[in-house]
């Protein structure tokens, strides 16, 4: 069977050493990955090479799947994934989206630690059962929205975080692609950047519209939608499966600037007002200046390295989850008031409590 495509950093050629490692010496958290589709591959690929992290087995209802994650991170496959619980102290999630409910109730009840991938569930109904099962258990419940843990998103908090934000725009396209096709582009991409604007407006959403459709029989495939803030910023997100390569940018514009981000190329770039001009001597004007750009710099690290290696110090009390049950549990309330205004053109909603 033919391996997932790897990233970049499939050549890394040594574990990666958290500098907590050094700081405080610990055992390896023992962790576990349940579903090694496409997503569950990498996160068990990164936790194979980081040094503080134990990747002790990966579970999969297919054998071949199964059989080539051992012989790759030389681990054990589990058939079935509540015979991995008892193993190990953590396990990262990343079933397809209707199963996370199931296997992250089951996972919690039996006093391991979870990392579930986005959205943390199909509906709030089964998002709040997760919350309270990780309460009951005293167990961390953290929920994989891996932008925040990209680079160029990390430079961009603080940027902001001396200007005013008016207005983020966020662009997310994708070609149609054979995964994730069970839920809505809203529940597959256009959730990334709700969390994000989340963060960003830092302030309760008081208004939504959304237009969209589907380009066939499945599920709603293009999206834009219309966030308004209590704080009166106003965020426009668009999502889509049918285009023609992809795209994943946000746009803050500011009083004085404009911040574009790029996902993926891990690039900021700041546009800033300028009105400087030079004139020859004749008084006669050489060229105008309205503006200039700042290119700012950002590491290398994949998100998914930041995001694990977070999530192991969560494991041990050193950090706080970045996106923790609830903070999950309101993009994915968004997210199905934007898919209700799909199905219901024309519809804009005032929000009589705000999100």
């Amino acid at each position: 069977m033919a391996e997932p495509k790897a990233a970049a950093h499939d050549a890394t050629p040594s574990p990666i050493i958290s500098p907590y490692c050094l700081a405080l010496p610990m055992n390896p958290v023992r962790v576990g990955v349940i579903g090694i589709g496409n997503m569950g591959w990498h996160h068990a690929r990164v936790l194979s090479l980081l040094r503080d992290a134990e990747l002790v087995g990966v579970a999969d209802p297919h054998q071949d799947r199964g059989q080539l994650a051992v012989q790759k991170f030389d681990c054990q496959w589990y058939r079935d994934y509540r015979d991995l619980l008892g193993q190990v102290e953590a396990v990262c999630i990343a079933v397809p989206t209707l199963l996370h409910h199931q296997v992250g109730l089951t996972a919690l009840q039996a006093g391991v630690h979870v990392l579930i991938e986005k959205p943390i569930a199909a509906t709030q109904e089964e998002a709040a059962e997760l919350i309270r099962a990780a309460e009951l258990a005293g167990k961390l419940l953290q929920v994989g929205h891996i932008e925040r843990f990209n680079p160029a998103f990390r430079e961009l908090l603080k940027v902001v975080s001396g200007e005013e934000i008016v207005v983020l725009e966020a662009r997310r396209h994708s070609p149609h692609p054979d995964r994730a096709n069970d839920v809505s582009v809203v529940l597959d991409l256009m959730i990334h950047d709700i969390d994000l604007v989340l963060e960003l407006a830092a302030s309760p959403v008081v208004r939504l519209a959304a237009a969209g459709g589907r380009s066939g029989d499945g599920p709603i495939d293009y999206v834009n939608a219309t966030l308004a803030f209590a704080n009166g910023v106003v965020a426009s997100l668009t999502a889509s499966k049918m285009a023609h390569r992809k795209i994943r940018r946000l746009y803050t514009h500011c009083r004085s600037s404009l911040m574009e981000t790029d996902f993926l190329n891990h690039n900021l770039r700041i546009h800033r007002r300028s009105h400087g001009s030079v004139s020859a001597d004749h008084g006669e004007l050489v060229y105008r200046n309205d503006g200039f750009i700042e290119e700012v710099s950002t590491t290398s690290i994949e998100p998914l390295y930041a995001e694990l290696e977070h999530f192991l110090q969560c494991v041990r009390g050193v950090e706080k989850p970045a996106v923790d049950g609830l903070q999950a549990s309101r993009a994915l309330q968004l997210a199905d008031l934007i898919e209700q205004c799909v199905e219901q053109p024309n519809l804009c909603m005032a929000l009589n409590e705000p999100i």
